[in-house]
């Protein structure tokens, strides 16, 4: 502990004036961390249950029945499943069947460009739980670090003074109170990354079923059409 007190019974004036100004915020209260790190709680809570109600408003029930019904052809049955839905899968079935004239080629491509455009929705704020996870340690940490110093530049103090008994009891009171922004710190990323990682795996979810229903409606219309093409011949044979 000896570096420890010489350095806190250093004297601010035999520093260099950086040192100095650096030394004079250190040694400053780390409360500061502690509520930086409330409020960032508070906005990730707030984007938990936000990102909880969109995940559930914008999915399709029953999207595995509703892929059957697709690969057999039944697309008024579709139109009818999807009125009044919102999300991925509904505008992915919507502006499918909305191209479907076109052929099934341009159909894969609607299905692509509208699972483009409607993936960010989802992902929206979840960059915010990912980095909250990953850093909310990294403060708590800094706000410990902040409290360690003041506790040893108090205790250096102390010692100056011949605080004696007091010394030990002075230090430990501090490093513990420095510690509560490392725990604080952790209790903020926990939640955050089970939370990221939990939108990320419906995500992936709900993409994948999208993506069966795109594949779905691709694959019933190019059934249809060799068999649209064998009937057309059927009739030219029977005009001949």
């Amino acid at each position: 502990m000896t570096p420890f007190l010489s350095l806190a019974q250093t004297n601010h004036t035999e520093l260099g004036w950086l040192s100095s100004k650096l030394l004079g915020v250190t040694l400053t209260s780390a409360e500061w961390v502690l509520w930086v790190l409330v409020i960032l709680s508070v906005l990730s809570i707030a984007i938990m249950l936000e990102r909880t109600v969109y995940f559930a408003r914008h999915r399709l029930p029953d999207s595995e029945a509703l892929a059957v019904r697709l690969a057999r052809g039944e697309y008024d049955v579709a139109r009818k499943a999807i009125e009044g839905k919102t999300g991925m899968e509904a505008a992915i079935i919507r502006e499918a069947l909305a191209s479907a004239d076109q052929g099934a080629d341009t159909v894969e491509q609607v299905i692509a460009s509208t699972l483009s455009r409607e993936r960010p929705q989802y992902e929206r704020f979840l960059s915010y739980l990912g980095t909250l996870g990953n850093n909310a340690p990294f403060i708590g940490l800094f706000g410990t670090v902040l409290g360690i110093i003041k506790a040893f530049n108090d205790l250096g103090k102390m010692n100056a003074q011949g605080g004696g008994g007091a010394m030990q009891q002075t230090v430990m009171a501090g490093i513990s109170e420095a510690l509560v922004a490392t725990a604080v710190g952790l209790a903020v990323a926990i939640p955050a990354v089970v939370a990221f990682n939990v939108f990320n795996r419906q995500l992936k979810t709900l993409t994948s079923r999208a993506n069966a229903l795109g594949y779905a409606l691709v694959g019933s219309m190019r059934a249809e059409r060799p068999a649209s093409n064998t009937a057309t011949a059927g009739r030219a044979a029977e005009a001949r």
